[in-house]
């Protein structure tokens, strides 16, 4: 009996110790993350109208107070299956939806777009998307929906489909993105805020060549090329074109020579009389915020110019005023930091509402009286995120968000309550009430940490001054578990380094991917910095990079390893690297450069010479080749191949259409031709990176390759 009671005794002190100790596998690092161990969030969370917001709890839809705690069923699932069988239409799950109004909600299920009463209880609108649609867009102001088939726009209303366009040349498209969705391009189709008008680009990519790319899964390999225009090469010619849905007649807007330019930031008139594009030079440092007639596609007047030395990048649709139509809010950088300012319709510069040395992030919008603004920014801290009101008058601002980390808001109609969805080291998720002077009225949801019985290892950030010895550069460090400060250990980067993207952030594990927690559990140091060149630290910090991709992003990274190098835990002889993309490009800087630091290294989809890459991008970070032949020479790592010292393996997707294969291809024929050993391996059927459960071969086969090599 006593032997019983010492083994129970036992069991329930040593089960908390065993409960904390569990191994993360390559499996749960990748895929786990996102499923078991994913944070939970509100299914269906959405604002009906100012004092009342719904979310989706067992296949019920519920309407929530937010002055009373209390919750009252809307619609149940089989409320909406009775509905839609009378329509003859299947739905076997609560379908995802959006408000059109407090009463109707707007659906798409599978190939129907439906829109629902919600006080009726009934279906109002079925329409049937035809299977070989794409870049499906509703208009809610007139219950239409516009899509592309094949290479022409189309509309469906009740009335049913018309075709708007009827391009049959090859390389024209209609209605689709264009410039390769940069410039903050999402979309190729405009309603009008009425509904009475729908713009649309046009893309002309006749004069691009076809690039190959081979479908090699095919019962005979088949050639499926794509347009792919490379710096210093023809790019596509684009033109706006709008459709009166009355008359039938399209009018395009005439946006002249040269043809080679980019239009982008489309934006309606509230009058509908003119829309507004941002139009920039192929340069890419020239833009003219033009308004056009809509009856005749005239130009009107240019509105704005931005100029730069480096380059200009436009990426914020104008938004207008409904307190006084003829002004607009407009976001720039042209104080250096991401701001918001007003100008009016004729050119005017009316007040800038946001100043310092920070960055908006996002524009949320403004109240019903038009005295406040409201926005998420990086003031507190570049690594957080946080919402602010700004009080128009004086731009005085108030801090809404007051808890550490990474905060998004949705607002209520009136801007009178915002939902804050946040996340912070410790915080996997929570979802708070706030009103709009600040107060947190209640909590709706906090996750629980699903990954809570996982043994991590520390994970921390921290500053260093870059290269320049003034700016900060912040960095993640991860250690492995039951570290011990006595022993010495390997040391793996993890990098990306380029513009539009930051890898450290006050998010849950500190935006850390589990992979790196992974290899930490083997016994490495996990390191991770964010150079110059990155992103939302402002206009000089990012220019840094401008014309020689690949320089001061790699003296940044050095100066994390000079920072790694002063800690006595570190193994000085078995540092290694890891990225993809703008990552892998770094991944070869830092072996090709710095060879007697970096002992292993892991490229994936790695861009080698800036020549193979799209021009858009491309040119706007180095210029035209014939403008910047030394910047592209130093940048190309194929004229580094000699340098190679260490052990190197390139990764590649056979159908990567962002960094074609071409840069792979030939930089293994120069180690080749200097007899450099260097290692690959291709991933059939994956574009620029691998994604699934393919995922899992990919990230086992780098993790290999660090533990056999480093």
């Amino acid at each position: 009996m006593r032997l019983s009671i010492l083994i129970f005794v036992l069991v329930i002190f040593i089960q908390p110790v065993i409960s904390q100790t569990k191994q993360l596998t390559i499996d749960d690092a990748i895929i786990g993350r996102y499923t078991k161990y994913n944070p939970d969030y509100i299914s269906g969370l959405h604002w009906r109208n100012e004092n009342s917001y719904v979310l989706i709890e067992n296949d019920t839809l519920y309407q929530c107070s937010v002055k009373k705690d209390q919750k009252t069923k809307l619609l149940s699932l089989k409320e909406i299956q009775n509905a839609a069988e009378k329509i003859s239409v299947e739905i076997k799950s609560f379908p995802a939806f959006r408000f059109q109004d407090e009463n109707t909600i707007l659906i798409k299920y599978g190939l129907d777009i439906l829109v629902f009463n919600l006080t009726e209880n009934e279906f109002t609108l079925n329409l049937k998307i035809p299977d070989d649609s794409k870049f499906l867009d509703f208009c809610d102001a007139n219950n239409t929906l516009t899509y592309t088939k094949g290479q022409n726009l189309f509309i469906l209303d009740q009335s049913g489909e018309k075709q708007i366009t009827f391009d049959t040349d090859a390389g024209i498209v209609n209605g689709q993105y264009v410039h390769r969705r940069e410039f903050g391009i999402t979309k190729g189709t405009f309603w009008s805020p009425d509904g009475y008008y729908l713009a649309f680009y046009r893309k002309d990519e006749s004069m691009v060549k076809d690039y190959p790319l081979v479908d090699f899964m095919a019962r005979e390999a088949e050639h499926t090329p794509v347009k792919y225009p490379m710096a210093g090469m023809k790019s596509h010619h684009v033109t706006l074109g709008i459709y009166n849905l009355k008359s039938g007649e399209t009018v395009f807007m005439q946006t002249g020579e040269p043809k080679e330019h980019y239009l982008t930031n489309i934006s309606w008139g509230p009058n509908e009389a003119y829309i507004y594009i941002a139009e920039l030079n192929r340069d890419q440092n020239h833009m003219h915020l033009n308004q056009y007639k809509v009856a005749d596609g005239s130009f009107s007047k240019t509105l704005i110019e931005e100029k730069s030395n480096t380059y200009v990048e436009p990426e914020h649709p104008i938004i207008f005023s409904k307190k006084n139509p003829e002004q607009f809010y407009y976001q720039t950088r042209n104080d250096g930091w991401s701001h918001l300012y007003i100008y009016n319709v004729y050119g005017k510069k009316i007040k800038q509402l946001t100043k310092g040395d920070w960055e908006v992030t996002n524009f949320y919008g403004y109240d019903e009286a038009e005295k406040n603004i409201f926005i998420q920014s990086t003031k507190e801290n570049p690594t957080e995120r946080h919402i602010y009101k700004v009080e128009i008058k004086s731009g005085e601002l108030t801090k809404l968000s007051k808890t550490e980390g990474t905060h998004t808001a949705s607002f209520s109609n009136d801007f009178s309550y915002l939902i804050d969805n946040w996340t912070a080291f410790d915080v996997p998720h929570k979802t708070d009430l706030i009103s709009s002077n600040g107060k947190l009225i209640k909590n709706v949801l906090t996750s629980e940490n699903k990954a809570s019985d996982i043994q991590f290892g520390e994970n921390k950030i921290f500053t260093i001054k870059s290269e320049d010895n003034k700016t900060d550069l912040y960095c993640r460090m991860i250690l492995p578990p039951n570290f011990d400060s006595t022993r010495k250990y390997p040391v793996i980067v993890y990098v990306y380094g380029g513009p539009h993207a930051q890898l450290v952030n006050n998010t849950w594990h500190n935006d850390a991917g589990w992979w790196q927690y992974y290899m930490a559990s083997k016994g490495y140091i996990a390191f991770t910095l964010d150079n110059r060149g990155s992103a939302n630290r402002g206009k000089a910090f990012e220019d840094i990079i401008h014309r020689n991709l690949g320089i001061n992003e790699t003296a940044d990274q050095m100066k994390g390893i000079e920072y790694l190098k002063s800690l006595p835990y570190v193994d000085t002889n078995r540092i290694g690297v890891h990225g993809w993309s703008y990552g892998g490009f770094m991944t070869l800087n830092l072996m090709l450069r710095q060879p007697e630091t970096f002992k292993v290294g892991v490229a994936g989809g790695p861009v080698v010479d800036w020549e193979m890459y799209e021009v858009m991008y491309g040119e706007r970070y180095m210029d035209h080749p014939d403008d910047n032949p030394d910047g592209y020479k130093s940048s190309n790592m194929i004229n580094h191949v000699g340098n190679l010292n260490g052990k190197l393996m390139l990764i590649h997707g056979v159908q990567d259409e962002t960094v074609v294969t071409q840069h792979s291809m030939k930089f293994l024929r120069e180690c080749v031709k200097q007899n450099k050993q260097v290692d690959f391996f291709a991933y059939p059927i994956h574009p620029h990176n691998v994604r699934g459960k393919d995922r899992i071969h990919l990230m086992d086969k780098v993790s290999q390759y660090f533990i056999d090599y480093l």
